[in-house]
């Protein structure tokens, strides 16, 4: 089976990213990252790149929208992407981008999608609400991304348990652990062809 081009984007310290790398590096993943994009160029995922020899590039704010489709669009096309993965990209991809990559999109959130999640949730704010609200257990999702926010169908979940004594900060770094974990197996699993989409409900051959 054919390898997959990969193509990441970021806006952080790319923690998700590494796990991405490794895997890759170790043969978990039938896959190659051809390039890591970020909107931040501050980003330390962008380090990460240049340290494995991997295509770095800022995704710089223009003032025309449209301009910025363009040349994403032009940059996956030039690398020929067949899997594009968020890896704690804080920008919203436009609705082109999203149909032309029609189930091809992941991304991974740290909630239990549909709790914790939407326009506004992301980072630590996510976790502090999850904390405040008294939930027993939290977790992370991967999922396809369709034109609304964390809204597309859910590949993958994992719980881990909110003690009483939990704070934010320590909900977050129990909730990584999995991100890494779910999102390494849910691209691995993408790239030897085991997903199948049905409407809203995600099968795993």
């Amino acid at each position: 089976m054919p390898e997959k081009n990969i193509a990441v984007l970021i806006s952080g310290s790319g923690t998700n990213l590494q796990a991405l790398i490794d895997a890759v590096k170790s043969g978990r993943i039938n896959g190659k990252i051809k390039i890591i994009i970020s909107n931040n160029k501050e980003a330390y995922g962008l380090k990460r790149a240049s340290n494995e020899g991997i295509k770095g590039f800022y995704l710089g704010n223009n003032s025309e929208e449209n301009k910025e489709d363009e040349i994403l669009l032009e940059i996956l096309k030039k690398e020929n992407i067949d899997l594009i993965v968020l890896a704690g990209y804080l920008k919203i991809l436009s609705e082109n981008i999203v149909d032309k990559y029609k189930n091809k999109i992941i991304n991974i959130h740290p909630s239990l999608i549909p709790s914790f999640c939407g326009k506004n949730y992301y980072g630590i704010k996510v976790h502090q609400e999850a904390v405040d609200y008294g939930v027993k257990i939290s977790g992370a999702t991967t999922h396809f991304v369709d034109e609304k926010t964390d809204s597309g169908p859910i590949i993958m979940q994992k719980t881990v348990k909110v003690n009483y004594e939990d704070t934010a900060e320590i909900l977050q770094k129990k909730v990584l652990k999995i991100e890494h974990e779910i999102l390494v197996e849910t691209v691995m699993l993408f790239c030897d062809d085991k997903i199948k989409v049905d409407g809203r409900k995600v099968k795993i051959k």
